[in-house]
C-alpha cells in the first residue's frame, strides 16, 4: 500500500499517511482538488486531483483550496512534539561526546605546553622497540627526526587545537538538534561526530554521530527544525 506526504494550508508537511487517511479527509473536507501530495515513489508535489486513484472523489473543482488547519493525530504541534522526542536521546548523547572531547582536547593541550612527550624515553618503554631489527631503524637519523617531529609540542598542540574547535562544533550542533534549530548544522554535527581522527582519538562518537545521522533523515524530522 503507497504512502503519501500532504502539505497542508500553514505550509507544513504531514504523512507519511495512507490512501485511506487521504480519502478520510477528503469527505471531511480537510483536503481538497488544489491540496498538494507526492508519494513514496514521486519526487515533486502535485495537486492530489492529478492522483489517479483520487481523481474519482472530486465531483467539481472548488474554487479555492480551503486550509488545512489540524489533521487527527498529526497536528503541527504534535508533529513538532513527536520530533523534539525522536532527536532528544541521540542529541543528548552527542553533546555529551562534545563534551568529553572538549575536556580531552584541553588536557592534551596542557600536556604538550607543559609536559612535552620524550620520545626516546616512550620508545624505550615499549618491549617491542627492544628488538634490535626495530633499534636499528628507528636510529636511522631521518626516521629519528621524523618521530621528534611527529610529537614535538607544536605539532600536538596544533592537533588538540583543532580537535577542540571540532568538538565545540559537534557540542553546538548537537544542541541546536535537541531544540530542532538549523537542521543543516545538526547535520554536519553528527558527522564531524563520525570521525575519530577529527573530534577525539577515540570511537565514542561514532555510534552516536550515525544514531543522529538516521533520526534526523527520518520523514518529517526536517520540515519540524526551524
Amino acid at each position: 500500500m503507497a504512502n503519501y506526504t500532504i502539505i497542508g494550508g500553514d505550509k507544513k508537511e504531514y504523512g507519511p499517511v495512507t490512501g485511506e487517511e487521504i480519502r478520510q479527509w477528503l469527505a471531511e473536507g480537510r483536503l481538497d482538488a488544489f491540496s498538494l501530495a507526492r508519494s513514496e515513489n514521486d519526487t515533486e508535489w502535485r495537486p492530489l486531483s492529478t492522483f489517479p486513484e483520487f481523481s474519482s472523489l472530486f465531483a467539481a473543482r472548488p474554487s479555492a483550496p480551503p486550509p488545512l488547519t489540524a489533521l487527527p493525530g498529526r497536528s503541527p504541534d504534535g508533529g513538532r512534539e513527536a520530533a523534539l522526542e525522536a532527536v532528544k536521546n541521540p542529541a543528548i548523547c552527542l553533546i555529551l561526546t562534545g563534551l568529553f572531547n572538549i575536556l580531552l582536547s584541553l588536557y592534551g593541550a596542557f600536556e604538550a605546553v607543559f609536559s612535552p612527550v620524550d620520545i626516546d624515553q616512550q620508545l624505550a618503554a615499549v618491549p617491542q622497540f627492544n628488538d634490535p631489527q626495530v633499534q636499528k631503524f628507528i636510529s636511522d637519523p631521518q626516521v629519528h627526526h621524523f618521530l621528534h617531529l611527529l610529537y614535538s609540542p607544536a605539532i600536538l598542540l596544533t592537533n588538540d587545537v583543532f580537535t577542540l574547535v571540532m568538538s565545540i562544533l559537534v557540542l553546538m550542533g548537537s544542541l541546536r538538534m535537541k531544540a530542532l534549530r538549523s537542521y543543516e548544522f545538526s547535520m554536519i554535527a553528527a558527522s564531524l561526530a563520525i570521525f575519530p581522527c577529527v573530534t577525539s582519538c577515540c570511537l565514542i562518537g561514532l555510534p552516536f554521530g550515525i544514531w543522529a545521522i538516521l533520526v534526523l533523515r527520518r520523514p518529517g524530522i526536517k520540515g519540524q527544525f526551524k
